[in-house]
């Protein structure tokens, strides 16, 4: 059986894009839970719901512009017992080129904890995967003491079923925060929740940020430009 991919189309949108005309990285950052929830469901159905990103990898070779058509094909590019990577590049017609990694944790709905991949996953992925291996540690350095904070206030259409701010959502912190001109490669861990009523914060020192609630660190990003 060949290596799985699945492969659907977009339209940049002026909902997409920033003043300049480039798209984001939250829309890119919802084009990725949306590829990845089609072709969850498209393979598995129901079992393929329970995923909780852990990290997300997005480099830029150059930044889709407003109404360009985009290709986006995803894959499962490696695992370990309870999660996996998924790979996704996005190519547009006018020369766009976004290539992007995340790894997301298989969870129990009941306690939240990690299980393990079930068969269905090995046997609709498994050929994609290969013997390719990925480790979940966390590699973002601590929040340094000397940071500053800018206060950044979520929305009331910014939480999703769960109660939470989507992770789309954190890169739209990114957004408000980082310099991301020219081809870039961000790197966002996610560490814990946003939930209503916390004070939420974006600490920047030279290349990373960290976004903090009630001054936990509930995400990090890293960028190399």
């Amino acid at each position: 059986m060949a290596p799985r991919r699945y492969t659907s189309s977009r339209r940049v949108r002026l909902s997409d894009v920033s003043p300049k005309g480039r798209l984001r990285l939250d829309a890119v950052a919802r084009y990725l839970q949306d590829v990845a929830a089609d072709d969850g469901h498209d393979a598995i159905g129901g079992e393929a719901d329970p995923w909780v990103v852990r990290r997300t990898t997005i480099t830029v070779d150059r930044f889709p512009v407003l109404r360009e058509e985009l290709t986006v094909t995803t894959w499962a590019s490696a695992a370990g017992a309870r999660w996996a990577e998924r790979s996704t590049s996005i190519v547009g017609d006018r020369g766009g080129r976004v290539d992007t990694a995340s790894l997301w944790v298989y969870v129990d709905l009941d306690s939240g904890r990690p299980k393990r991949l079930t068969d269905a996953f090995w046997e609709h992925y498994g050929e994609s995967v290969g013997d390719r291996t990925v480790h979940a540690r966390l590699t973002h350095r601590e929040l340094p003491s000397c940071s500053t904070a800018h206060v950044w206030q979520p929305r009331f259409s910014d939480f999703d079923v769960l109660g939470h701010v989507n992770n789309a959502v954190y890169w739209a912190v990114v957004e408000e925060f980082m310099d991301l001109s020219g081809p870039v490669t961000v790197e966002l861990e996610y560490r814990g929740g946003i939930d209503r009523d916390q004070r939420v914060e974006g600490r920047r020192d030279a290349n990373c940020l960290w976004i903090t609630a009630d001054g936990a660190v509930a995400a990090s990003a890293r960028v190399d430009g």
